[in-house]
């Protein structure tokens, strides 16, 4: 476990994060030209987008960006999981490589952080330590320990300076995109930046995070198909988040149980979502499939991360009852009121993309309007609305950005689809979702 291949260190100044983009940017130039070099000796005269998006260049990108870890990998995370239907396929490959678990950091850089978060002697705290995280992601690591009193914890630690890097980490991906002419120009990802800083800020603040985690325990009291871990007063801090340690099996990996397994999976994690949206108006808005476990025995959804909790307003919770519930009527006129209760169409936008949008919404609750049991496995709804949403954004003047809102519910549920595809979950989302149609 001490090959030196596994780790990458954090860099931790801004200096040298930026440093680490700046070379990212000339290396991907220098990849351009080399590139332009070879077609035009072979009689090709090349487009830029085709210099820039190269095998090479992609991995190059996709590296720094893990490298980096932080608010770099996770605005690559943000733009793949919600402008993927907007984007060259290379790029959404590039960006969905940032999905995948990060290099964790050396352990030298692991214990001077817990040193600073638990004093110099914070082992003698615990029975058993593991220096190899079970898991390494964008903002943090996690670790399995065992306290000097018999408790089985997940430690969250952060990665050092991350959170001091988070502006400054947008606005130089941002500036890397927009020089490298990686997002087309029609594409305004400003306000997705901007809601970016403020989402991060708030997933770095390990004391809001285990506010969250002991507000859904409140919620879900009396609800004993869910499982979620207590947090650990005495350990946790602003930047080391610690809960009892729950087992179970990761959801994605759960496609070789029985097909009443995997349906139950999906069908609780519907059920969790539509009470979020329309009781608790408080939504755990990341897709990561790492956030989910599943007590096969117990046949309990475990709920492990909250780091991405959104609270929604009573206006926005009811838009969006109003739109399913249009959808599941074919009532194409209340769901494109709901959608502008919801915020779309602030901006001005022509009636034919009007129209449009409104018909990839139709698609999207396909699932909804279907009575029965959904067959998420051979439907082809993820597609069909990736192509819709990919045609609609290059056509000139149908572009319309989202409001941030929606950007982050559509998230969770796209990646609730994909999910139940994966698993081919048969599920009757239009029964689940019916209790919450209002009369």
């Amino acid at each position: 476990m001490n090959d030196k291949k596994q780790y990458a260190k954090v860099p931790s100044s801004r200096l040298s994060r930026l440093a680490k983009l700046g070379s990212l940017a000339t290396k991907v130039a220098s990849g351009m030209v080399a590139e332009g070099a070879k077609q035009l000796a072979t009689g090709h005269r090349p487009k830029v987008s085709d210099l820039i998006l190269t095998p090479t260049n992609i991995k190059r990108v996709a590296d720094q960006l893990a490298e980096l870890r932080g608010a770099a990998m996770k605005v690559g995370q943000l733009l793949s999981m919600d402008s993927g239907d907007i984007l060259p396929p290379q790029l959404t490959e590039l960006l969905s490589r940032l999905q995948a678990n990060a290099k964790p950091m050396p352990i030298s850089q692991l214990n001077h952080s817990l040193e600073q978060q638990w004093g110099s002697d914070w082992q003698q705290q615990f029975s058993q330590f593991s220096f190899y995280p079970i898991a390494a992601a964008s903002i943090g690591q996690v670790h399995k320990a065992t306290t000097q009193d018999g408790r089985l914890l997940a430690l969250k630690i952060q990665y050092p300076g991350i959170n001091k890097s988070i502006d400054s980490d947008v606005n130089n991906v941002a500036t890397l995109l927009n020089i490298s002419g990686l997002v087309p120009k029609q594409v305004d990802v400003s306000e997705l930046l901007s809601e970016a800083k403020k989402q991060l800020h708030a997933e770095a603040d390990y004391l809001l995070e285990a506010q969250y985690v002991k507000k859904y325990q409140q919620l879900l009291a009396t609800d004993s198909r869910y499982v979620l871990p207590n947090i650990a007063e005495d350990l946790t801090t602003e930047h080391i988040l610690a809960m009892t340690f729950v087992g179970g099996v990761d959801v994605d990996q759960l496609v070789d149980q029985p097909q009443t397994v995997r349906n139950h999976v999906i069908e609780l994690a519907f059920s969790l979502l539509f009470r979020e949206i329309f009781e608790f108006r408080l939504v755990q808005t990341d897709p990561n499939f790492a956030n989910y476990r599943y007590d096969i025995e117990a046949k309990k959804l475990v709920l492990l991360d909250f780091g991405a909790t959104r609270e929604y307003s009573e206006v926005i919770a009811e838009g969006y009852r109003q739109l399913m519930a249009g959808a599941i009527v074919d009532d194409q006129s209340q769901m494109l009121a709901a959608l502008k209760q919801i915020g779309f169409f602030s901006q001005p936008i022509e009636p034919q993309a009007q129209q449009a949008l409104l018909a990839l919404y139709v698609q999207a609750c396909e699932p909804l309007k279907y009575q029965g049991e959904y067959d998420f496995g051979q439907s082809t709804m993820v597609r069909r609305i990736r192509d819709a949403g990919s045609q609609l954004s290059m056509k000139q003047g149908y572009w319309h950005t989202p409001p941030v809102d929606a950007i982050f519910l559509h998230r969770k549920l796209g990646g609730l689809y994909l999910l139940a595809a994966k698993l081919k979950a048969r599920v009757n989302v239009h029964k689940i979702f019916l209790s919450y149609v209002t009369e």
